[in-house]
Parts: structure tokens; C-alpha cells; sequence
């Protein structure tokens, strides 16, 4: 009688985990219907990689920007010279002019102006630089249709810089 438990047990629990796998087989396969969309349903919804001349080559496996569903997602950007690759050695001032200029490089690859930026995300090194970044920063972002924006010290950033970057933007 016992045996014949384990075989009904056996058999009860088959059949769930059967039913189980299934349901999540059809979830998981609907999870990635609406990620891909061809280029005739939504144009939108296509990945475009965004790649200028005018900011600095990816230092790494990333891209400088990505537009998708007409937002413009900015890697963050450094003070290096996109002319020659260098990497700028001076005030903190000429590396907010020069990080906020390959922003610039990039929106307008994308299409895009200052004006566009919805969020921007500021690291610097030392945070009792900040009012002296902030007056560089308020050159290219006018009170009245400025970004959101948080500012964040860190300990390092790449290549042992004093600031970087990163901006989302609407695309037009």
C-alpha cells in the first residue's frame, strides 16, 4: 500500500511540474515578444548606436551613445580631447568646459542640443570644486529649461579625473 502512495505521489507531482514547466515556458516566451519591434510597426524601437568624431572613442566594450524609443542615453564623458586622444591636465574649469564640450559632440551626432538633455549625472572628485563646476555647467544649461541632475563625489574616476558626465536626452 505504501508503494502504491508513492506511485500516485509520484505521479500527482509529475503532473505539476509538467504544468508548471509549461506555464512558465509560455510566460518566459511571451516576456520577450514586445522587446523587438521591426522597423515598420515602431522606428522608435530600434536600437541606434550613436558614434561621433567629436567626444572620445569608448575606452572599453560600450558604445559613446545609445538612442531607443527617442531617448539618448550618453555614456558619461571625460576630459579627454577628441582631436587627439589626449587627456586634458588643467583647472577644473577647463575640464567641465572640455567634458560638457564632447556632450555637445554627441547631441549633435544624435540630433539633439543642450536644450534636449532631461537628466544629467555629474561625479567629480572633490566636492568643494562644485560651485566653480557649476558656474562652467550653467554656461551650457539656462535655469530655465535645465535638466534634472544629481552630483556625486567619488573616491576615483577614469583615468584619475576631476569630473564626469553622463546626460539622457530626448530626441527630436
Amino acid at each position: 500500500m505504501h508503494h502504491l502512495k508513492s506511485i500516485k505521489l509520484l505521479s500527482i507531482e509529475s503532473w505539476a511540474w509538467g504544468f508548471l514547466c509549461f506555464w512558465a515556458i509560455v510566460i518566459l516566451a511571451s516576456c520577450g515578444q514586445g522587446k523587438h519591434f521591426s522597423n515598420e510597426k515602431n522606428p522608435q524601437s530600434v536600437k541606434q548606436i550613436i558614434s561621433t568624431p567629436n567626444a572620445p572613442g569608448a575606452i572599453g566594450p560600450y558604445n559613446q551613445a545609445v538612442i531607443y524609443n527617442g531617448i539618448l542615453y550618453a555614456s558619461g564623458q571625460i576630459a579627454i580631447d577628441p582631436a587627439t586622444g589626449e587627456l586634458l591636465q588643467g583647472s577644473i574649469e577647463e575640464e567641465t568646459h572640455l567634458v560638457l564640450k564632447n556632450i555637445g559632440g554627441i547631441l549633435e551626432a544624435a540630433g539633439c542640443t543642450y536644450q534636449d538633455v532631461l537628466k544629467a549625472t555629474v561625479f567629480i572628485k572633490d566636492m568643494h570644486q562644485f560651485s566653480r563646476i557649476n558656474a562652467v555647467y550653467a554656461e551650457y544649461f539656462q535655469p530655465a529649461w535645465a535638466p534634472a541632475r544629481e552630483t556625486v563625489e567619488v573616491a576615483n574616476l577614469p583615468k584619475f579625473v576631476n569630473i564626469e558626465i553622463s546626460v539622457i536626452a530626448a530626441v527630436k
